[in-house]
């Protein structure tokens, strides 16, 4: 087999990221042994400012989809969005079996049934640490912790030799849901010989370490008794220790605890079918918070990333149709700020203390701890694992030197920073990019997939600053306008349309008049010449260049 130029033998080990390398999310990582390849993870991101429109972003897997006869299955090693999202949008493009644990099934189960194929897919249940084959590869899932049930890491034996591909992960001591990593596990692959280490680096450029949720359950129990109002609690609805230890702090408290967002009681639904969330008190509807004294409930609601339709954003509006927060009352933000919402959270939090709410943060007391490693913790899955190369993954360029970096301080031979599309082969002690396949983002634009670079969303962009005009242009036999043109305006001041319109029909009819014959007789003559006329003439009177679209009729 040849990629771009390079040849890939049977027996070669390849990495490819398609996804999540030089940037946060849309995790999706191919590898290839013996002829047949594997997907490890595929999940989504989330658009920014600069995407109008756009919530949802995949990887796309056109280079795959390629290889999709010798693709064996897609291998996930936890339940978040940035890890199982992608599956509902691509998995028709793709067609391979899924393993996942129980946890991380369900939640992609819920998926691939609103998404109408639910009974297309295989779906197989992966018990935690436990081992299984598919074709050439060897595969054991090591468990680990993170801000989720059954979150694993994986080895995957390729003949001699054997990666580790570490997840999201952290080491936590008390961890509130499930159970500490299993180092014993660690300690015997290290005994193995591991020939690439593919790490998480979120945290990396981090001192320390991450902390454990029993130290946060402390903090959340005290912070909550200096309080005789309503507390609200913003984080992740994924993050289900999370949930167990604002639930434990409240009844220390003597307060009932209220879900408010549907994803959230989707994900308790979820870790109560696991055999999670079992040993904390019910949670209470929406509907009910009005019952109780103030004083007496905390609201864990969505909406810690200042997204616009999660459930804190329309509290804050007081629109929500259930919950009210005023003064006196106060908002925690349990989670860390992702990079590119910082706008969008400070929107929200603006909101609530106009409306007399006190915020906390993390600046402001310890409120939340991170599901991934710090640079004290990367160091020790260093020195226990002792790869021959280290590859960092999973966070932009500024972790992936920080966690090379690390690698270097830890004395590990070879170090590769991959970008996305890099095809990486593998040997013992010796890893080499040998040929770059295209990736990009791919929007989830309603029920289609659209390039991310497509002229469909810069004709968005466009519209949104500098707004657009519409002519139509009735046109008789001889090619000349046969009366004055149609024209609107959307996203341009009122005042001055009568102005613009007046200036534009008499541009169209002077540059219709002025073309060859043959010219006017050809519609993308017309329209270029016309479109020209009216970007140059709105650039000296409006300083903006609106997207100009054109409407040709003519007349028998």
């Amino acid at each position: 087999m040849e990629i771009k130029g390079a040849t890939i033998n049977t027996g070669d080990l390849i990495f490819v990221p398609l996804g999540g390398s030089n940037e946060i999310g849309m995790n999706m990582n191919l590898y290839h042994f013996a002829g047949k390849w594997l997907i490890v993870d595929l999940g989504i991101s989330f658009g920014d400012d600069t995407m109008p429109g756009v919530d949802v972003l995949v990887p796309d897997p056109s280079f795959i989809e390629q290889q999709r006869e010798n693709l064996l299955g897609i291998v996930i090693t936890h339940g978040h969005e940035d890890h199982i999202g992608g599956i509902p949008h691509l998995w028709e493009r793709l067609r391979c079996p899924i393993f996942a644990t129980p946890f991380a099934a369900s939640l992609i189960r819920r998926k691939l049934i609103e998404k109408g194929i639910a009974n297309d897919v295989k779906l197989i249940e992966v018990h935690p640490s436990k081992s299984f084959e598919l074709g050439p590869f060897k595969l054991e899932l090591v468990s680990l912790t993170h801000s989720i049930p059954e979150p694993n890491g994986l080895v995957l034996e390729c003949g001699e030799q054997i990666i580790w591909h570490t997840g999201d992960w952290k080491l936590d001591p008390e961890p509130q849901v499930g159970q500490p990593g299993d180092l014993e596990a660690l300690k015997r692959l290290s005994n193995r010989g591991v020939t690439a280490m593919v790490c998480d680096s979120t945290n990396a450029h981090i001192s320390g370490t991450t902390g454990s949720e029993g130290g946060l359950l402390d903090s959340l129990t005290s912070l909550f008794s200096k309080f005789e109002r309503k507390i609200g609690v913003a984080c992740f609805a994924s993050n289900v220790a999370r949930l167990r230890t604002i639930a434990l702090a409240a009844k220390k408290n003597d307060r009932n605890v209220s879900l408010v967002g549907r994803s959230l009681w989707r994900m308790y639904e979820v870790a109560r079918e696991n055999g999670y969330l079992l040993d904390i008190p019910d949670f209470i509807s929406e509907k009910d918070i009005g019952f109780f004294p103030d004083d007496k409930v905390v609201i864990i609601c969505t909406g810690s990333q200042g997204e616009p339709r999660a459930a804190l954003n329309r509290i804050a509006d007081n629109s929500h149709p259930e919950i009210s927060l005023m003064g006196g009352d106060v908002v925690i933000f349990s989670s860390r700020q992702i990079p590119g919402n910082e706008k969008a959270i400070s929107r929200v939090q603006n909101k609530l203390l106009n409306r007399g709410v006190k915020i906390i943060t993390e600046e402001d007391h310890h409120v939340h701890v991170s599901g991934h490693p710090a640079h004290d913790e990367i160091v020790f899955m260093y020195q226990i694992i002792k790869p021959d190369i280290a590859i960092p993954v999973h966070g932009e360029k500024k972790h992936l030197r920080a966690n090379a970096s690390i690698a270097k301080s830890c004395q590990v031979p070879q170090i590769l920073m991959p970008d996305n599309g890099n095809v990486i082969r593998l040997f013992s002690g010796k890893a080499e990019v040998i040929a770059n396949v295209r990736t990009n983002a791919l929007v989830v634009d309603g029920k289609q997939l659209t390039p991310l670079n497509s002229n469909t969303l810069k004709d968005r962009s466009k519209v949104l600053y500098n707004g657009s005009i519409f002519a139509s242009i009735v046109l008789d036999d001889t090619g000349l306008c046969d009366g004055p043109p149609v024209l609107t305006f959307l996203g341009i001041d009122a005042g001055i349309v009568s102005y613009l319109e007046q200036q534009i029909e008499a541009l169209i009819h002077d540059e219709i008049h002025i073309l060859p014959s043959e010219d006017r007789l050809a519609d993308d003559s017309v329209e270029k010449a016309c479109k020209r006329a009216i970007n140059k003439f709105c650039r000296g009177e409006l300083g903006k260049r609106p997207a100009v679209s054109l409407h040709i009729i003519r007349l028998d």
